[in-house]
């Protein structure tokens, strides 16, 4: 079976990818969304269950916030070192939300203007703080301030994924999110049984 697995930290980044991948991903990949309870239920989980996973083809993307991990590429390479003891690392992509996961959201307020039903929003896109949202503090408390706490952590990430613009450059983190799982798609396509 070609499956694409996601580690994921939170229910949150669930429900993102539960409307957002059946807008671009083949469905001849199935896919399989598991949250865990936080970044260290996360990192104390990643080893084990990759080495314990029936399914020899399957491949597996890690999402984490880096939150305020000082280094992102150093906060990567110690997930790395988790797909590394699990002994499938090959098949393994970690990627980091940059800071966190609603600067996603910050880059496409089109797209938050739609799910949360909100007006003019998209207009405050050219601001400079969502430019580059990737670079903000916290884009949680930003997210929650802008929508006048109409966002909620899970069911705004399930609508807003319905509405994001997949080929959106204004968060680095989320392009390579979609390149990773992009990535692994082309790669389990190509699999024969």
């Amino acid at each position: 079976m070609r499956e694409l697995v996601f580690l994921l930290e939170e229910r949150s980044a669930k429900a993102l990818l539960d409307s957002l991948l059946p807008r671009f991903l083949s469905t001849e990949i199935h896919t399989r969304l598991i949250p865990f309870e936080g970044k260290q239920d996360l990192e104390k989980n990643i080893e084990r269950r990759i080495r314990a996973y029936q399914n020899p083809h399957a491949r597996f993307i890690i999402l984490r916030d880096q939150d305020s991990h000082p280094d992102c590429k150093n906060l990567k390479g110690t997930l790395s070192e988790y797909c590394k003891k699990s002994g499938r690392a090959q098949h393994c992509l970690v990627r980091i939300a940059c800071q966190e996961l609603e600067a996603f959201y910050l880059a496409d307020l089109d797209a938050v203007e739609k799910a949360l039903t909100l007006n003019r929003l998209a207009s405050r896109q050219g601001a400079r703080k969502f430019r580059d949202p990737d670079k903000l503090g916290s884009p949680s408390r930003e997210l929650r301030s802008l929508t006048k706490n109409r966002y909620q952590k899970v069911s705004g990430s399930r609508e807003i994924g319905k509405h994001l613009d997949i080929e959106n450059r204004r968060s680095p983190s989320f392009q390579n999110l979609i390149a990773a799982i992009r990535r692994m798609e082309g790669e389990l396509k190509t699999l024969v049984f």
